[in-house]
């Protein structure tokens, strides 16, 4: 058996899932181009069936990552695959978003549980015998390289799976991806599963690779891929930051350090480059507007610090008493980069290619004003503060209104005011003058009134980047499409459903941060609506995706 797991990145499908989480086709481009410098095999690109935006991102991802650039070696493409439930109207859409990739993969599931034949699927276990047969036969017919899934797999009969399994293979599939949809089993359980599908499975030979698929309802994620894979299977489905359905996946930095960092028990290996977890870590975090909690391990912004006396005490007479990897295998700089007002250009540049960011001169000439602006006032900046700054000046969507000037007054004395000045889309200076119940309050009262979007704020939340009086501050909204009257289909009821939309911006003001995270949270909805997006319509099918 291999000693090699391919890691298939379903960040941009499963991931994408995620309430608030949904990215726009040119974000989802600039994630897939990130995972296939990291190194995944296979990247689930998403459910072209469920919107056109959504197969318009497959399709582009497939032509502009799943094919080789000039002088690139064949190995390093990666595997485009796309999500398609088991009927031929979805499998040809998945197969019309992949096809122009070097290397396609037609992704097609059915449910297999008891609880799902029966109340969601409404078929008898011999339908969906037959329905599997027939689908897999008709996705190989179009595509060489076919994948299966029977969705709720940890809570199947396993014998059942086995004949399931063996009818996807005799019609040609070649990976058997066996999802935990719900997060229900314990790693005891799913090493069993998995170690009797390998040995039970009638057909399966050396070239079948079983794929593990886990969810962290109960917090066993990452525990029950490892169990699945010690049982043999080669493939791990995971996400970037474990975000998913509910609890979210299993998280691929989780999955792959503990591979690299317990080699001697797994002695297994994969294709990643560790050291750029912390920036598509980063990168996603800023697209999907979920902020990475502090204690997330691998990337959580506590995972390599340290407080307690007695911590600190075995750090400084040797790294490994409380660290069991180097914070440089994952992307996170062990001291600080000391770069200041004094600092030049050629200073900088250098740094931020060390920390993944290759820029050119008029990314550069942007990046190097915003840094001195910055050090103007800000005696030290650290890396963090650059990937803050790198994340508000380039990792947003396209301008629409931008934030010419900003002045509030608050306190005890009277009402907290905000005067707001924006730059439109026509270049035209908007000024306007709010109150309200407190300083960002004001602020975004002022923006709502210039630019007459509907819209409601879900969410807000900031946090400080770095330590000290003069810290960067980081702020994340989440607001909602203001239109709850149209409706999207799940299954045979109408669910209302208004897309959300994330905004993310940096400043060492926290009201100037928290003017740009609103500000790049409405300009997402407005490109969403001037481009014919349906702002109200989810970027997937809801409640009928793969777990």
């Amino acid at each position: 058996m291999s000693n090699y797991v391919k890691i298939f990145d379903t960040t941009l499908r499963d991931g994408e899932q995620s309430p608030g989480a949904t990215m726009t086709s040119a974000e989802k481009l600039e994630v897939a181009r990130s995972l296939a410098r990291m190194g995944v095999d296979i990247i689930e690109a998403g459910f072209p069936a469920a919107s056109p935006d959504d197969l318009e991102a497959v399709r582009r991802i497939a032509v502009e990552v799943g094919r080789p650039a000039l002088g690139a070696k064949e190995a390093r493409v990666p595997v485009i695959t796309a999500l398609a439930r088991a009927n031929k109207s979805d499998i040809e859409a998945a197969w019309e978003g992949v096809k122009d990739a070097q290397k396609p993969r037609i992704h097609t599931f059915l449910a297999t549980s008891a609880i799902h034949m029966k109340h969601k699927l409404k078929m008898d276990p011999e339908q969906v015998v037959e329905r599997v047969a027939e689908m897999v036969a008709y996705a190989k017919s179009l595509c060489e390289d076919v994948e299966f899934s029977p969705e709720d797999a940890g809570r199947s009969d396993p014998e059942f799976l086995y004949v399931v399994l063996g009818e996807a293979i005799k019609a040609g599939a070649t990976t058997l991806n066996i999802p935990d949809t719900v997060g229900y089993t314990t790693p005891e359980e799913y090493y069993s599963l998995i170690e009797g599908i390998i040995k039970n499975t009638p057909g399966m030979h050396d070239g079948i690779t079983v794929s593990v698929h886990c969810h962290d309802d109960l917090g066993m994620a990452t525990a029950n891929a490892l169990a699945g894979i010690r049982a043999g299977a080669r493939q791990a489905e995971v996400t970037v930051n474990g975000i998913g359905e509910r609890a979210g996946n299993t998280s691929m930095e989780e999955v792959v350090m503990s591979l690299k960092t317990r080699k001697p028990v797994y002695n297994l290996e994969t294709g990643i480059d560790t050291k750029q977890f912390s920036r598509v870590s980063k990168l996603v975090s800023n697209y999907t507007g979920i902020v990475v909690q502090p204690n997330k391990a691998i990337v959580g912004s506590n995972a390599f610090a340290h407080e307690a006396g007695i911590h600190q005490d075995g750090m400084l007479k040797h790294q490994t008493t409380y660290e069991i990897m180097r914070p440089e295998d994952v992307g996170v700089n062990q001291t600080q980069l000391v770069l200041g007002k004094h600092s030049g250009r050629h200073a900088l540049r250098n740094r931020l290619a060390e920390m993944g960011h290759a820029l050119d001169e008029v990314e550069l000439d942007k990046a190097f004003a915003r840094f001195k602006e910055l050090a103007d006032r800000k005696k030290v900046i650290v890396d963090a503060d650059l990937e803050a700054l790198i994340a508000d000046e380039f990792y947003r969507p396209r301008d629409v209104y931008i934030l010419d000037g900003l002045q509030v007054t608050c306190g005890t004395m009277g009402m907290p005011t905000a005067t707001v000045r924006l730059k439109g889309p026509d270049g035209k200076i908007h000024l306007q003058a709010s109150m309200g119940s407190g300083p960002v309050d004001a602020a975004y009262t002022a923006i709502r009134t210039i630019i007459k979007v509907p819209n409601k704020l879900l969410e807000f939340s900031v946090h400080s980047i770095t330590e000290g009086i003069d810290a960067l501050g980081e702020v994340t909204v989440r607001i909602q499409a203001k239109d709850g009257d149209r409706k999207t289909m799940d299954a045979q009821k109408e669910i209302p459903y208004a897309r959300v939309f994330g905004g993310h911006g940096a400043d060492s003001d926290i009201i100037v941060a928290s003017a740009k995270a609103y500000i790049n949270a409405l300009n997402k909805l407005i490109v969403a609506q001037t481009e014919g997006l349906n702002p109200t319509h989810e970027n997937h099918a809801h409640g009928v995706m793969l777990g």
